[in-house]
């Protein structure tokens, strides 16, 4: 799944219907809870905001405290990262090129590795957390999934991780859900874990349709949509 065609076909193939938990969620000690890239590259004043990014802050932390694992991504680009625009003479940002893998969108310079653009907000409160997973640092390829970058081949060691830990359910959170909060949950469901994304817990960029898109994508894999209500207390 190229992300150009994911955002061009959205629009055509309408919204998408909640595939909501049936009752109250327990995480329990073989869960896992995914925060994916709640850095300040994606909320405002950042190189690629998400309206309403910083907004997930609050609600992960308090889900938080209901989990024993925690794991934590980060984009992390080179610098001149071949998803860059500015990497491509001529071209502007939301523009595609292609690479060696596919189509791929070109974005502005954003979350580049070691910058303040590139960090963890700093009221993340996440204890627990025993291993950050980054992504987007190989030079040519770019990555929105925690489990597989965007060349599909090749992966990033957590479902081998989370496996080894005897993890059997990840609760998905952070940003972008139309995007890599999306490729997170459906490769966690192909690596064979039950599948939850908590949707307040989110936030969408929604570019022509991409979130009800993204939606659609997830319930056809089995990932659950739920709110941070639905879980139980810890």
């Amino acid at each position: 799944m190229h992300r150009r065609h994911f955002i061009l076909s959205a629009a055509a193939l309408g919204a998408a219907q909640p595939l909501w938990a049936a009752a109250t969620v327990k995480a329990g000690p073989k869960a896992a809870l995914i925060v994916v890239d709640v850095q300040n590259c994606f909320v405002d004043g950042g190189t690629l905001p998400v309206k309403g990014g910083a907004e997930v802050v609050p609600v992960i932390n308090k889900l938080a405290g209901g989990f024993e694992n925690i794991v934590i991504t980060q984009d992390w680009h080179t610098p001149g990262h071949a998803s860059f625009a500015s990497s491509h003479p001529g071209k502007k940002p939301f523009e595609t090129t292609q690479l060696s893998y596919g189509t791929q969108v070109l974005w502005p310079d954003h979350c580049v590795q070691g910058s303040e653009d590139a960090s963890l907000l700093k009221d993340l409160k996440l204890p627990k957390a025993q291993v950050i997973v980054r992504k987007g640092f190989h030079q040519h390829v770019d990555s929105y999934s925690a489990f597989q970058e965007a060349d599909r081949k090749t992966g990033t060691g957590l479902g081998g991780y989370l496996k080894e830990r005897g993890i059997k359910t990840v609760f998905v959170t952070g940003l972008a859900t139309d995007f890599c909060v999306a490729w997170t949950a459906i490769d966690a469901r192909k690596a064979g874990f039950e599948t939850y994304v908590i949707e307040d817990a989110t936030r969408a960029i929604d570019l022509n349709g991409s979130l009800a898109k993204a939606w659609k994508d997830m319930q056809a894999k089995g990932v659950k949509r739920i709110q941070s209500q639905d879980m139980a207390a810890a």
